[in-house]
């Protein structure tokens, strides 16, 4: 294999699921069409081929199914990884996810672990119909008991899936599906970031953007847009939203003095409520304005034809900055 190589994540996904696979036969698949058709993004494309119908399995459509037979599967010994195959599909899991999933360890003591790993692309910006463009992140993130997560670009997909599939903790892996076919280098011999870290992506000096899955690459070009007209932004990406590492964070906001969180999701209890107030308790005295939010808006998501309209961009994201100044 080329020490590093140039995939969309997607195939980024792809690759490190064979990985896992082949690193430990205990490894499980698990979804709606991931087989055969490899999943309706073809993230699981070729794997069952390679691998076979028993660790490659096509369920039925039903949600609770598939993660109540990964409990199970789990007690037993296996690491299943489980594809909700949209954002809107995961509520009829959501018993199970909750009740189940993330209170096993707890309940028995720390007898019993199930390293599950539950893959859902998420949020908006494909164009597609009702249910299949959430961003339910919030509701996994408040649960404890859970881990979630959400990889940005190929060389943190492909390491990050890997990462979350060796943990004994079940993971939400949250994958932003309007960056599958983005490309990116992937680097199979550097040392990969820890799982549960943020990490600064572009270095600036006069105000700290904060975002995670597909509004990285939003927050990035926004602060290409901002030093063309002399303003230098610090972008980072979460990478974790439960356990939060906020370190970074907390390191930056003190030296630029303003902060800007975006997500798509909507902005009431989302995460950027929690972020912001983290930084205020610790950075108050660094402040120079109010902690902002560049959010979704509080409306369940609208048809495709409008969601453009919906989605925080650049502009939104820019303003917000300009916004930060005005205090």
């Amino acid at each position: 294999m080329a020490a590093a190589e140039t995939l969309t994540m997607g195939k980024a996904l792809n690759t490190g699921l064979r990985r896992a696979m082949e690193h430990d036969d205990k490894v499980l698949i698990m979804g709606e069409d991931v087989g055969k058709l490899g999943g309706v993004f073809r993230i699981t494309d070729g794997l069952q081929k390679d691998f076979g119908e028993d660790r490659v399995i096509d369920t039925p459509l039903a949600e609770s199914g598939i993660i109540g037979t990964a409990v199970g599967l789990a007690i037993r010994g296996y690491r299943p990884v489980c594809e909700i195959q949209f954002d809107g599909f995961v509520y009829p899991a959501y018993d199970q996810i909750v009740s189940q999933v993330a209170k096993i360890h707890y309940r028995s003591g720390g007898k019993l672990s199930l390293p599950i790993v539950i893959r859902i692309p998420f949020g908006g910006g494909i164009g597609a119909v009702e249910h299949h463009s959430e961003s339910p992140e919030a509701y996994f993130a408040h649960t404890a008991g859970l881990k979630v997560v959400s990889c940005a670009n190929p060389d943190d997909a492909y390491w990050m899936i890997q990462q979350s599939i060796e943990s004994d903790d079940p993971i939400i892996f949250m994958e932003p599906k309007r960056r599958y076919w983005e490309k990116g280098e992937v680097n199979y011999d550097a040392a990969a970031l820890p799982l549960h870290t943020s990490r600064v992506v572009r270095a600036g000096t006069d105000a700290t953007v904060i975002a995670y899955g597909p509004m990285v690459r939003t927050a990035l070009d926004a602060a290409a847009a901002a030093e063309e007209d002399g303003r230098s932004l610090e972008v980072i990406d979460l990478r974790t939203l439960s356990p939060l590492d906020m370190a970074p964070v907390y390191d930056s906001v003190r030296r630029t003095g303003r902060a800007v969180v975006v997500h798509e999701a909507p902005g009431n209890l989302g995460l950027g409520s929690e972020v912001a107030a983290r930084i205020t308790e610790e950075c108050f005295y660094s402040l120079e304005a109010p902690v902002l939010r560049v959010t979704g808006f509080d409306t369940p998501y609208p048809a495709a034809r409008v969601e453009e309209e919906y989605l925080p961009d650049l502009d939104r994201v820019l303003d917000a900055v300009d916004r930060s100044y005005g205090f």
